[in-house]
């Protein structure tokens, strides 16, 4: 529980910006490079990536970037082959630049997907007039778009705690609540290892989250929708990879991408995040609007909530609304413990309780149905109706 990438640093996660950066990809052999470290140009924030003209340079490592200035050697075949090949690969923006460059060589590169060409050695000001209309292509891309729905992620003390069987009975009543108000509902299941969401609302959708994350540039509003599975009770679903993938396997600006993508196209986004910490799924708690800590009431689980709830917060990630849910929590056992020493031990109160009614909630999973289709009037399906109206409140939508 709670493990990080080894090969990378515990702090080596994002924080979610809506400002992204623009990357800077320069051999400095002028040094001018190492003086626009943390400079902003056009309202962006310049990111320095020393690197030699013909090095190789992952697309993916452009994904979330505003823009990318690439240097490009006139008289290198690979400094030129690997600008050409992030153009063609990357949607993000890209400016060459390049020492001396003749005519002919600037209209090759623009020809090749290149935004602007700019002289080196690199001058801010340059950089300014070359950003200025990227910038103002943004803000007019973005009067009169829907504004950026509600992004809700749920989290386990540890495995077994029932988050993924309550997630979907919360997913389908949230969604049967919002629909009058137009505002689509989709999960997007991140669990890559053991994501279960899509089996247990009873479908078998044919593509899954490894087809956005292999779309690259071609990721948009609707390849998202083409594919999520639909729900009959109206719920969208992305589903967890068919075959089980490393954590590690994904990136930061690749998730935050999906994720970001999903929160324009609908009114509210939940995602199932694995039980294992890495590097991806801090950036994604970053962006939340809402956290959802479940957990069971027993002394091990409390423990464990516990030490989730100080990780996050170790990570400087105290300032995010987390709420703990306790699970399958029946009367005799909350009989066992008096508020007072649950709030000592886990700094916090516990938020929600969800009646535990195994027969219920499993028959509902068989069917892949709300529990209302199960038991119309049931303590399980009064509880989750708190939740889905605590939570609405939450995130400020009207009813």
């Amino acid at each position: 529980m709670s493990v990080m990438n080894p090969n990378e640093s515990n702090r080596s996660w994002r924080h979610y910006s809506r400002t992204p950066p623009v990357q800077l990809y320069i051999s400095d052999k002028d040094g001018r490079g190492g003086a626009l470290i943390g400079e902003q140009a056009a309202g962006f924030t310049l990111a320095v990536n020393p690197c030699e003209p013909g090095s190789d340079i992952d697309p993916a490592s452009l994904n979330g970037a505003a823009a990318a200035i690439i240097e490009v050697s006139a008289d290198d075949p690979a400094s030129i082959k690997r600008f050409k090949t992030l153009a063609k690969e990357s949607r993000t923006p890209l400016i060459a630049a390049v020492y001396e460059p003749p005519l002919a060589f600037v209209r090759e590169l623009i020809r090749s997907g290149a935004h602007d060409v700019l002289p080196l050695p690199i001058d801010l000001d340059e950089i300014e007039a070359s950003l200025a209309p990227l910038r103002d292509r943004l803000a007019e891309a973005n009067v009169g778009t829907r504004p950026r729905g509600k992004l809700m992620c749920v989290i386990k003390s540890s495995g077994g705690a029932g988050a993924t069987s309550l997630l979907t009975q919360l997913a389908i009543l949230h969604a049967h609540k919002t629909a009058s108000s137009g505002r689509d509902t989709c999960v997007i299941d991140l669990d890559v290892q053991f994501g279960d969401v899509a089996f247990q609302l009873g479908l078998k959708p044919k593509l899954s989250l490894s087809d956005l994350v292999e779309a690259g540039a071609r990721l948009d509003g609707a390849l998202l929708r083409a594919t999520t599975a639909d729900h009959p009770g109206g719920l969208k679903v992305v589903g967890a990879p068919s075959d089980m993938l490393p954590l590690e396997s994904l990136s930061s600006d690749q998730v935050l991408d999906i994720v970001e993508l999903a929160t324009r196209e609908f009114g509210t986004t939940f995602v199932d995040l694995p039980a294992n910490w890495t590097n991806w799924s801090l950036s994604l708690l970053a962006r939340a609007d809402l956290v959802l800590l479940v957990t069971d009431v027993s002394i091990p689980a409390l423990r464990q909530t516990r030490r989730q709830l100080d990780l996050i917060r170790s990570q400087d990630l105290g300032d995010i609304e987390i709420r703990v849910v306790a699970n399958r929590a029946d009367a005799s056992t909350l009989r066992k413990f008096r508020a007072s020493d649950i709030r000592a031990a886990l700094g916090c109160d516990i938020a929600y309780t969800v009646a535990d009614d195994e027969p219920t909630m499993r028959a509902a999973i068989d069917q892949g149905v709300p529990i209302s289709d199960i038991k119309r009037k049931s303590v399980v399906g009064r509880d989750i109706e708190s939740l889905e109206k605590g939570l609405a409140a939450a995130l400020g939508m009207e009813r």
